[in-house]
């Protein structure tokens, strides 16, 4: 049965939550589930890190928790579409099969209450790092991995001060020249996608930016992740997607961005 408490949207797309890797914010995402109430969920990709898995395997009880959710959701009417990403990658083996009342795509084109017709897909296939060299791909995931272990650190240290969180690894997204460049290219790739599909837009995730711009008439959407970010995607009933920040305190969604 539905809560009567729930916010209720028609769309949630939801990417990069990274289950069984330590840095994964999975209480937070359990919260947004229970507050959350939609007609359709999107999976978009490394929703389970299997590559951490593979390394150091993690699998606490709010991870577990976390995918329990969206399997009650599936099996009480919302229709749930898994799009695996390079970090669930072994799942592109079982593409159009469904398990759990969840169905398995490489990709789908969405279309809004409003007309809008959107791709969506992981976004990985797009990505130097990742299509060249996949052991290029597993260094800068190390590196990553890196970056949000020291950034633990950082924060307990600004806690003594009365700072609030801060991210070392988005911080370096929006700031260092290499990076700002090779999102924008990533941006521009997945834009060109959608143009190339005769499609009104995009939505991706992988990148851990959360964004929504145009390129001309083409829109770019990004989920964000579930890990520095926290946010999702919404689109409300009447068509209009919205980007929403979870917060980390008030645990209140807060609106970002928005295209109607």
């Amino acid at each position: 049965m539905k809560s009567a408490n729930k916010r209720r949207v028609r769309t949630v797309w939801i990417s990069d939550v990274h289950l069984g890797f330590r840095g994964s914010q999975a209480d937070l995402l359990l919260d947004f589930l229970h507050a959350i109430d939609c007609d359709l969920l999107y999976l978009v990709g490394d929703i389970i890190d299997m590559w951490r898995m593979k390394q150091k395997p993690y699998w606490p009880q709010q991870h577990n928790n976390v995918i329990r959710k969206i399997l009650g959701k599936a099996k009480h009417g919302t229709r749930v579409i898994y799009i695996p990403g390079n970090h669930d990658s072994l799942l592109h083996g079982y593409r159009d099969s469904v398990f759990g009342n969840i169905s398995i795509k490489e990709r789908v084109v969405h279309t809004t209450a409003a007309g809008q017709r959107l791709l969506v897909l992981h976004g990985d296939q797009f990505d130097a790092a990742v299509t060249t060299s996949r052991w290029l791909g597993a260094a800068g995931g190390m590196a990553y991995e890196y970056l949000l272990t020291l950034n633990v650190v950082i924060n307990a240290v600004r806690r003594l001060f009365g700072a609030p969180h801060w991210s070392l690894a988005r911080y370096l997204k929006y700031k260092v020249k290499n990076v700002v460049r090779a999102i924008g290219n990533f941006e521009k790739a997945l834009a060109m996608a959608a143009m190339k599909a005769r499609v009104d837009g995009v939505i991706c995730g992988h990148i851990h930016r959360p964004e929504i711009r145009t390129f001309g008439e083409t829109v770019y959407y990004n989920c964000g992740d579930w890990v520095e970010s926290c946010t999702a995607l919404i689109e409300l009933h009447n068509g209009a997607i919205e980007l929403w920040h979870w917060q980390d305190k008030e645990r209140v969604p807060v609106k970002l961005k928005a295209v109607a």
